[in-house]
């Protein structure tokens, strides 16, 4: 499976594609490339870095809504509502935008980093994509009286703690998840696609009937993945933000397909109702092509039709005219 650039009826370019689909037993179901690719998780392990949110009592203990959860799970695009929302959660856990470890940059969302441009909006720490994971990490702390300062460095006990449930959801000792600095600053974990895409099959068997803290009260979790699962799959527009893939995708296919990206071309995914996990990984760190390699992966699967947004892409000239396209070549394996 690879992403090729066509221009006219030559493909000059090409992307190689890694694909791991994976059931709740652990079973390869599905495959392309190396489904065995060690790579860094990056920002595809936000769920399951959130998840001591939901195991130790944080989301009681502080009343943290669908919404403030949902922005835990995020590479948000700093959209007004997104980074409000951030706020809210930082207020409750009686911590301020100047705890957070993670450092500016422009928005993911093309549109809006011309809008704060253009109205000359000062970036902050809160305007990272990966602010609203900073601030549950910030929150974990809190509840456990571990200090905030640094929470950042591995050693600290929050970044313990999610390196305990990253090893607990990929079935992986801790010892062999290779661990590095992410972009945000915080630890990110190196390990197979395969891994990957059965810690996210794992998260099927959420119990849907239960409610977290929102506007219409509180409810208790059975489990602790019920509240990630949930607060995602309700709020697509905070994962992700308007026109980009997480958000489309999710919400083209409501409450069945939950997706999360990470860098450098790596995107995961959970089929709710078939229990499957996928992994993917685009080695050439090629974002668009990731993209569009996991909506075609995801529509094999079942998920149809897919999102006009993320089908063969026009390449177009400088004279606006269509000279070839970026497209999809190839599919999944048994």
């Amino acid at each position: 499976m690879r992403v090729e650039q066509v221009r006219g009826s030559t493909v000059e370019a090409w992307h190689d594609v890694h694909v791991a689909v994976v059931d709740r037993a652990g079973k390869l179901v599905a495959q392309a490339g190396d489904p065995g690719l060690v790579t860094f998780w990056r920002s595809a392990a936000k769920p399951f870095q959130a998840l001591p949110l939901a195991a130790d009592g944080v989301l009681e203990r502080f009343g943290i809504t669908t919404e403030e959860l949902a922005l835990c799970c995020a590479s948000h695009s700093s959209e007004p509502q997104h980074v409000a929302i951030v706020r809210d959660l930082l207020r409750k856990i009686q911590c301020s935008e100047r705890d957070l470890l993670c450092g500016p940059h422009a928005p993911l969302s093309e549109s809006v980093a011309r809008d704060y441009a253009s109205r000359g909006v000062r970036l902050t720490a809160i305007h990272s994509n990966c602010s609203g994971k900073h601030a549950g990490m910030l929150a974990l702390a809190r509840h456990h009286a571990w200090p905030t300062a640094f929470y950042t460095r591995v050693e600290h006990p929050v970044q313990q703690r999610c390196l305990e449930e990253v090893s607990r959801w990929t079935d992986l000792p801790q010892h062999e998840i290779r661990t590095a600095v992410d972009g945000c600053g915080v630890v990110c974990y190196g390990l197979p696609l395969r891994k990957m895409a059965l810690a996210y099959a794992r998260l099927a068997i959420a119990d849907f009937g239960l409610r977290i803290a929102d506007s219409q009260g509180e409810g208790q979790i059975r489990n602790p993945q019920s509240a990630i699962v949930q607060s995602m799959l309700r709020h697509p527009e905070l994962i992700a933000g308007t026109g980009r893939p997480c958000t489309d995708l999710m919400r083209a296919h409501p409450g069945r397909v939950l997706v999360k990206v990470g860098a450098e071309g790596v995107y995961c995914a959970l089929l709710v109702g078939e229990g499957l996990g996928v992994a993917l990984k685009v080695p050439d760190g090629h974002g668009v092509a990731a993209a569009l390699a996991l909506a075609a992966v995801l529509e094999e699967l079942g998920m149809r039709p897919r999102p006009a947004s993320l089908g063969p892409r026009p390449n177009v000239n400088t004279r606006g005219e269509t000279v070839g396209e970026l497209r999809v070549n190839g599919g999944l394996g048994e």
